[in-house]
């Protein structure tokens, strides 16, 4: 059996993405592979002695940061509310946040 190189997806995920789209697949493709090289990065950074111990996750979180949460893109919005510039999807925004809420008696 052929060795296969660290970075190669798995065959199911390949059958899964050529269920795909053509450019959806090859996005996933491309996005899987930068993860994989990331995480490939964060484990050699944790092997390594000298450097602190939370900088592999704060490369993570800098590399793979996370949107923002319905809530605080609601309180982002609210705080600009007199801004002119507001359109329709500033208030889905904020409706949707509204709606996740729970209703207190």
């Amino acid at each position: 059996m052929k060795e296969q190189h660290s970075i190669t997806p798995p065959p199911e995920l390949v059958e899964e993405w050529l269920g795909l789209w053509p450019q959806d697949s090859l996005l996933a493709a491309a996005q899987w592979g930068a993860d994989q090289e990331l995480e490939a990065c964060c484990e050699w950074l944790k092997a390594k002695h000298w450097i602190e111990p939370e900088f592999p996750d704060e490369l993570r979180a800098a590399r793979r940061p996370k949107p923002p949460s319905l809530k605080e893109q609601a309180l982002d919005l609210l705080n600009k509310a007199e801004d002119p510039s507001w359109d329709i999807n500033d208030f889905t925004i904020v409706r949707r946040a509204l709606e996740q809420l729970p209703d207190n008696e």
